[in-house]
């Protein structure tokens, strides 16, 4: 009984983003209608390691398995790794068999990206024509990926607190670098940063704008003035993740919001049973991350592999 092990590389050559896409969508709309089981995500923080690891177990699709993921920012200034490291174990769920051990680091940037393409393809205007980052890190790259799939061709807009990351980003991904307020008067924004206090001001947004905000994953962390959610159409992938870590936690605990001003899950807009943008409101998607998303790309990855013949098998039981 051999199990598949795959590398980043690996994954990388196994993922396409528009299989990502395909694959967070049917997910969330799945997760909907009640299909999947998720349980809570469990959190082991690490203060003394200014860091913590997360695991993340899903049932979807006749797939389950389980992520262990961290956050540590300092690793890139302090070791010279990503802030973000992941493994996933992808197991047939009839016969408890290990099917693959995978690289998560990138199944993670990749499936949160594609959670930004799917809302904005049910809470942008339609006809964007823009795309504005506040944050240029590895986020913003799978985002704008999943984005372009969605929309096509976009103008890019880039401001990161480090002028030249946003420099290297645009250069990169043929956009400019930009103000804060300059990116958020696109058409769509997207933010992803670790920041505690809003870098998104509202008298930045514009009416009909639909904003991205990925960088909120644990308790006190914020990158939207609070006027901008009291303004606008709040759509949350769980209500019990975005709570206790999203976007919505800190305006949520000092009641300057209350769960009656969320509009919906992601995953009811996109199965019909709740109404996405209806006018020119602003939108805001809350992403947190949900272990469905992992365990369905983490399938489309194995399966894709299995016809490629990429990674090499070990049986854990020898």
């Amino acid at each position: 009984m051999k199990t598949l092990i795959l590398t980043q590389s690996d994954v990388r050559s196994a993922l396409t983003m528009e299989a990502a896409v395909t694959a967070v969508e049917e997910a969330f709309a799945a997760h909907a209608r009640g299909e999947t089981l998720m349980p809570a995500k469990v959190y082991l923080d690490l203060r003394k390691y200014d860091g913590d690891f997360r695991a993340m177990p899903a049932y979807a699709k006749g797939s389950a398995g389980v992520k262990w993921v961290n956050s540590h920012p300092q690793n890139p200034a302090r070791h010279g790794l990503p802030t973000v490291l992941g493994m996933y174990i992808l197991s047939d769920p009839a016969t408890a068999r290990p099917l693959a051990v995978m690289d998560a680091t990138w199944l993670t940037a990749a499936r949160t990206g594609a959670a930004a393409g799917v809302a904005a393809k049910h809470l942008a205007r339609p006809g964007c024509e823009s795309i504005g980052f506040i944050g240029c890190g590895v986020q913003a790259h799978t985002a704008l990926a999943a984005l372009q799939v969605v929309f096509g061709e976009l103008e890019i807009l880039a401001h990161d607190r480090r002028t030249e990351v946003a420099e290297a980003f645009a250069a990169e991904v043929g956009g400019r670098a930009a103000t804060a307020p300059e990116a958020c008067g696109c058409d769509i924004v997207c933010t992803a940063t670790p920041s505690r206090r809003p870098v998104v001001e509202r008298a930045w947004i514009r009416p009909g704008t639909h904003i991205n905000a990925l960088g909120a994953d644990g308790p006190g962390k914020q990158e939207l003035d609070g006027a901008i959610l009291r303004d606008a159409r709040i759509v949350i992938d769980d209500l019990h993740q975005a709570a206790g870590g999203g976007e919505i936690n800190v305006p949520l605990a000092s009641g300057e919001l209350a769960e009656a001003d969320i509009h919906a899950t992601l995953g009811e807009i996109v199965d019909g049973s709740r109404p996405g943008r209806e006018g020119d409101e602003i939108t805001v998607f809350d992403s947190t991350g949900l272990a469905i998303q992992d365990v369905a790309v983490a399938r489309i990855v194995y399966d894709a592999a299995e016809r490629r013949g990429l990674g090499r098998r070990i049986d854990f039981l020898a």
